[in-house]
Order: structure tokens, then C-alpha cells, then sequence
């Protein structure tokens, strides 16, 4: 995984005119519309899925 993903668009307003923020790790800024924002990777879930598993037998999968 890298130190560094850039996000794809803006929280807000949707555009892609994006540039890092001089106010550190994580900070970006948007052009369209003049915002800033921040983002930070929490962690992995305990609960995700593991190699071979399917949701479509699930409960939480869908019809039933």
C-alpha cells in the first residue's frame, strides 16, 4: 500500500480539481469550490470478508 492515495473528487461538490493541502498529511484542497478537507485511513475492519467467502448466501446478501 502506499504512504500517499490520492482522492479521485471532492467530498462536497463532486469535482476532480484536486491538489494537496500545505497543511499536512491527508489535507486536500479543491479548486471548484474552494474547499478543504481531510482524509485519514482508520484501519481494517474485524468483520470483513475472508478469501472464498460469499455474500450471496447471507442473511445481510439480499432476497430471500
Amino acid at each position: 500500500m502506499t504512504e500517499r492515495a490520492a482522492p479521485f473528487y471532492c467530498p462536497y461538490c463532486g469535482d476532480e480539481d484536486l491538489r494537496p493541502s500545505e497543511e499536512g498529511h491527508g489535507a486536500w484542497e479543491c479548486r471548484a469550490c474552494n474547499r478543504a478537507f481531510g482524509l485519514k485511513f482508520l484501519g481494517l475492519l474485524a468483520q470483513g470478508l475472508t478469501s472464498g467467502q460469499s455474500t450471496a448466501g447471507s442473511p445481510q446478501g439480499g432476497a430471500s
